[in-house]
């Protein structure tokens, strides 16, 4: 089955980057957003997910750029702002959750007639801190337990219509991770897994064919310690 033409948000760095080397690998044409332009020569578009607007009209942009037709979506963008809940700034706090979960949302909603179009897939990214919540990640947990609702709630209201998958990864080795204090960093003997890896799952829910679903996949190292 042919990957299409497939969205990848966050497909700058990280998870998402390995997407879009993993889907032009297995045929698809991937095509991002992000706020920052992809290594990769691929069609792209700005966005600030957290901008509802900027997110519906670089779908729209990309859209038109391959002849109306999205066959995937994969929601790989996200980001993280550690510490305790009094010690985060409201403004710090409440970005996590736009960009995480009404940034899925919103790129999902403007991407849904397109792929309701062509019976596409789409692929969530939640994280096993959004089935195991943690100290310290008030705001990460909130927005990825939120991903979890929205895409189980989502598979029921699409089914039939477009494959919804969601991923729920473990740690990995990524850029996620820059920036942080010591103590919010994965300790020196944590076995992380390779996006590589994790990317291959992403491709693998996309190419399921039509009236198979792969409803949640989660991929972690074998020693994480966020799962169970």
């Amino acid at each position: 089955m042919s990957l299409g033409n497939v969205i990848i948000t966050g497909g700058a760095s990280g998870l998402g980057a390995a997407t879009v080397e993993a889907v032009a690998r297995h045929g698809g044409t991937p095509m991002v957003i992000d706020r920052k332009r992809p290594q990769a020569d691929v069609p792209y578009q700005a966005a600030d997910l957290a901008d509802t607007e900027a997110v519906d009209a670089a779908v729209c942009l990309l859209a038109d750029e391959a002849g109306r037709r999205i066959d995937g979506l994969f929601t790989a963008a996200g980001i993280d702002s550690c510490g305790k809940l009094a010690d985060v700034s409201a403004k710090d706090w409440e970005r996590v959750i736009h960009v995480n979960l009404l940034g899925t949302a919103a790129v999902v909603r403007s991407a849904l007639p397109f792929l309701k179009a062509s019976g596409g897939r789409i692929v969530t990214c939640a994280s096993t801190l959004g089935i195991k919540a943690v100290s310290d990640a008030t705001a990460y947990c909130a927005s990825k337990f939120g991903v979890v609702g929205f895409s189980r709630a989502l598979a029921a209201e699409l089914a039939g219509e477009v494959g919804v998958t969601m991923l729920i990864p473990g740690g990995m080795h990524t850029p996620f991770f820059d920036g942080r204090v010591e103590q919010y960093k994965p300790p020196p003997d944590a076995v992380l897994n390779e996006p590589e890896n994790v990317a291959e799952t992403v491709v693998f829910a996309l190419s399921q064919p039509a009236g198979c679903e792969i409803r949640e996949l989660v991929v972690c190292a074998s020693t994480e310690s966020s799962w169970p």
